[in-house]
């Protein structure tokens, strides 16, 4: 069994604790929680579990590293505190950890990240023997092996696009919503996520790492983005109300440039409300969902919808995100030392866990 430690409770960190628990090779050694009030609870109850696990949180991550566990789930967020979310990551490889975790996207695509991300990751891998892994939903599964995957079924590949649709209303990250993405905002408010050159610093090495794989050189990344007002103030279950005049969507696009045509595309469409925007392309069922499209011939059109936590979608993209991170830990940890991405690590199907329930 190799023990294994999540850091963080929250959205991420309980799919992460139960994510640990199922997986056969794995053992739930250690929880690192900041909140005061998280300390001395079982990571059972924490993760929504309906029965104890035996692990008591701890938010004394010196202790717990100096334990030198064999893996980390870093679940704690990095949207808004990368430098400290590098300092942890950064902590535990120095620790010989195998770490997985979604929080960092300059290094999803490590072989392009800033050197102020990458340098001090490879300088903890030589010092402490450990791995990293970084990768998520989108950014991550939803435009890397699943898109990558279903090219292959094709004769022929003229534009490959990655769609995230989304209702935002249903992601529990308040300040997120309302600030990194401007909903509810002034239509004269620039979102952090719509700045020029974010977009491409969060989803470019998503489509560098397809044309990477589909062995095409590309010309440039491209960005476009546009935003829509509400009609009508809305309310909204989660986040309380959203004002009449102030953003209720955005779209846009992150476009790999191939001999001068965009034909690797990342696109969101994101809304507060289903009646915002209603031109643009929308999920199945209002909701939320991750689309693939490879146009060609065949025409390939994947759309899949995830739910956890009550049928929440946000939940459910989570909980897949966590999946494809925890269940490379077994593999990272028998690899050599290193920075690794979503092209070196192999599929990992869901061997000794079909059937298997928690309770």
């Amino acid at each position: 069994m190799i023990p294994t430690v999540v850091w963080g409770t929250g959205n991420v960190g309980r799919a992460a604790i139960r994510a640990v628990d199922a997986h056969p090779a794995l053992e739930l050694a250690a929880v690192i929680v900041h909140n005061p009030g998280k300390v001395g609870r079982d990571a059972g109850e924490l993760a929504g579990l309906h029965h104890p696990l035996g692990v008591a949180a701890t938010d004394d991550s010196e202790a717990v590293l100096a334990a030198r566990p064999a893996a980390v789930v870093y679940a704690a967020s990095g949207d808004v505190r990368p430098d400290d979310a590098l300092a942890d990551i950064t902590r535990a490889i120095s620790a010989g950890a195998a770490v997985v975790s979604p929080a960092l996207y300059p290094l999803y695509d490590h072989r392009n990240a800033p050197p102020e991300f990458r340098d001090p990751v490879l300088a903890a891998v030589a010092a402490g023997g450990g791995s990293l892994f970084a990768s998520g939903v989108d950014p991550g599964w939803g435009n890397d092996v699943l898109p990558l995957l279903l090219s292959g079924l094709g004769t022929t590949v003229d534009v490959i696009r990655c769609q995230e649709i989304f209702d935002y209303s249903t992601y529990d990250q308040p300040d997120s919503v309302r600030y990194l993405v401007g909903m509810g905002q002034p239509m004269d408010y620039e979102p952090m996520m719509l700045m020029p050159s974010v977009p491409t610093m969060v989803w470019g090495g998503q489509v560098r790492m397809m044309a990477r794989a589909l062995g095409v050189e590309l010309d440039e990344i491209r960005e476009t983005s546009d935003r829509r007002a509400l009609d009508t103030t809305v309310t909204t279950r989660t986040m309380g109300e959203f004002a009449a005049g102030t953003q209720g969507a955005i779209r846009f696009e992150v476009q790999g440039i191939v001999q001068g045509e965009p034909r690797i595309v990342i696109e969101h469409v994101t809304r507060i409300h289903p009646s915002c925007a209603p031109d643009w392309p929308t999920p199945p069922d209002g909701t939320g969902a991750h689309r693939v499209v490879i146009e060609g011939r065949p025409r390939i059109e994947v759309t899949v919808e995830c739910t956890d936590e009550g049928d929440n979608r946000s939940a459910g993209g989570n909980a897949t995100a966590v999946g494809r991170l925890v269940g490379a830990i077994d593999w990272l940890v028998d690899a050599e030392p290193g920075l690794y991405d979503a092209l070196d690590i192999p599929l990992r199907p869901a061997v000794g866990r079909l059937g298997r329930k928690q309770p």
